[in-house]
């Protein structure tokens, strides 16, 4: 089996091996895969994140032997909290635009090394120091205040369909992305990650950071959001926007009506 990571600002993941198969999902600096397939241009990936699949444009990869690839797994990765920051290759001697939420493996006294080629970064790095440390009720709470703070980085970003970065996302790539910023994996899409966490029993028990889950008429999870207190929600809808929420659903009151139904509250941590 081969093995890459991307080294550029983002990458596409698409359904088929076509530019014009829509875009499932991204891969963001930093990140890895392994490569399950080969087709013409194309490659078949299957993230280490999250184990999503797709198809990459060859072009596009940078390939890891297996040593590389196994020391970056186990590196410890913070992710970058600037919306766009720039990184800088010492051995090549350029630059590369990063995104919010992009991976840093191995970083340490702001560099670290990909596959012998060296990067410094000194922008903002995500802090999981709260969520790390915190014993008391009291310490929690403010540890997943943190996470909702987060979350209001990505606000107006627009609707994409497979995005994750705030120039770009959908709703279950907000989640997603928001958790991984204090190092919390969560699954790709909406109805994979309503199998993480434990559910609440009324929507009075939420939590700042607790997920929200809603389905279709026929029982289907199709949306996702993020709770900010027991009556509001930041959720991707068009753009990454802030709504109310009750025990039946999403309200938009610009609208002046009801968008989502709610199927299920989950607390994550």
């Amino acid at each position: 089996m081969d093995f890459g990571i991307c080294l550029q600002s983002v990458i596409p993941v698409r359904a088929e091996p076509s530019h014009k198969s829509e875009m499932v999902t991204q891969v963001l600096f930093g990140e890895l895969y392994r490569i399950i397939g080969k087709e013409n241009e194309w490659l078949k990936v299957r993230l280490v994140y999250d184990n999503y699949e797709g198809w990459i444009g060859a072009k596009q990869s940078v390939q890891l032997d297996e040593e590389e690839f196994i020391r970056l797994i186990n590196a410890d990765s913070p992710a970058s909290l600037d919306l766009v920051q720039l990184l800088s290759s010492d051995t090549r001697r350029t630059i590369i635009p990063i995104l919010l939420g992009s991976s840093l493996p191995g970083f340490a006294d702001q560099k670290f090394t990909i596959a012998g080629e060296t990067f410094s970064f000194d922008g903002l790095i995500a802090d999981t120091t709260l969520l790390e440390t915190s014993q008391t009720p009291q310490e929690r709470q403010k540890a997943k205040q943190t996470i909702v703070d987060d979350a209001m980085l990505y606000l107006h970003a627009p609707y994409l369909w497979g995005g994750r970065t705030p120039f770009g996302i959908d709703c279950s790539g907000l989640t997603q992305m928001v958790y991984k910023l204090k190092k919390i994996k969560l699954l790709r899409d909406a109805a994979q990650q309503a199998t993480h966490g434990e559910p609440l029993n009324f929507i009075s028990e939420a939590e700042p950071g607790d997920l929200a889950f809603f389905d279709n008429e026929e029982g289907n999870i199709v949306h996702v959001g993020l709770m900010l207190d027991k009556s509001r929600i930041i959720h991707a809808s068009g753009k990454v926007r802030i709504d109310m929420i009750d025990h039946e659903g999403i309200f938009n009151e610009e609208e002046q009506q009801y968008t989502h139904k709610l199927r299920v509250i989950k607390r994550i941590i």
